[in-house]
């Protein structure tokens, strides 16, 4: 991806040199409940592999993993590499990398919003190391990029993409885009109103209901991630190879590989995001038409 030169996003908090904040409830959707994954338990707690599934799919799903546990895990801090890491400078490339993305996800939807007569509110992205504090609850290493619809702002910590390439096998500079792009797809919901929607409905919802809804509306994110690929690629910014690696990253976290990577087997019931052929076919679907009217993920099977 040629984004070196381009214009950078003004719209970033850079907390990494702000130390780690408390963990507290949250919930990305911003609906006050908890969405929790089916596991196994065995004796008085967790054991390694269902923590390991826990934090695999909560790095997608954009939950801190603390708030999927009513007992077994209590208050305790999971602690990743990027913990004991010191801080990102702000001035360094993965930081210029970012700011760019943001910033033609920024080109590209409010050119979509005003063709289609209405304005965007561009999403604020904070950077943080460690842990910080969202109007979501707790974000912190293991949560992973999130969207969350309280402040409206995309939450990431940049050493998300060194786990990307080296626990996922997703490297690639439109990889890293494909996330981000992903994310800014969920503030794109929420201001055409299909989150708090989504919110509401499940209130009332069965666990497996709002985890089948939460899917489609996780495809639709990687559609509109799609969409945002394609004005991209009209651009003429993309490398040779540039695509696939968003469609490999999109291989590689979807949700029956990432159980059948961390357990051996799938729990169909469980999935939120959607299985690693739907991911594809979603973003694909974007990318081929570049119009967010192809991507009605509530009609028909996804």
């Amino acid at each position: 991806m040629e984004w070196k030169g381009r214009r950078q996003s003004d719209n970033i908090e850079d907390r990494r040199s702000a130390g780690t904040g408390g963990f507290g409830g949250g919930d990305p959707f911003g609906g006050g409940r908890r969405v929790r994954i089916p596991i196994g338990r065995g004796g008085g707690g967790l054991g390694i592999g269902s923590i390991v599934l826990i934090l695999i799919v909560c790095w997608f799903l954009g939950i801190n993993p603390l708030t999927l546990l009513d007992g077994g895990m209590g208050g305790t801090n999971f602690q990743t590499e990027s913990n004991q890491q010191a801080s990102t400078p702000q001035n360094d490339e993965m930081t210029a990398f970012v700011r760019t993305v943001l910033a033609e996800t920024e080109d590209t939807w409010t050119g979509i919003f005003k063709a289609n007569g209405r304005t965007y509110e561009e999403p604020r992205m904070v950077l943080f190391s460690g842990a910080t504090q969202s109007a979501c609850g707790s974000a912190s290493a293991a949560t992973g990029p999130f969207y969350c619809p309280g402040d409206r702002k995309v939450y990431l910590d940049t050493d998300f993409f060194r786990q990307l390439d080296q626990q996922f096998g997703a490297s690639g500079d439109f990889a890293e885009a494909y996330v981000i792009a992903h994310e800014v797809g969920h503030h794109v919901q929420n201001l055409l109103g299909i989150l708090p929607k989504f919110n509401q409905m499940r209130q009332s919802m069965s666990e497996t209901d709002a985890n089948r809804m939460s899917v489609r509306v996780e495809l639709q994110a990687d559609c509109f991630a799609g969409v945002w690929g394609k004005f991209t690629q009209q651009k003429g910014i993309l490398d040779a190879g540039d695509l696939e690696e968003a469609l490999n990253a999109a291989q590689q976290i979807g949700d029956d590989t990432l159980q059948k990577r961390s357990q051996g087997y799938v729990v169909p019931d469980s999935f939120n995001h959607g299985t690693s052929a739907q991911r594809v076919k979603w973003f694909k679907r974007g990318f081929d038409t570049g119009d967010m009217k192809a991507c009605d993920t509530f009609t028909g099977p996804v």
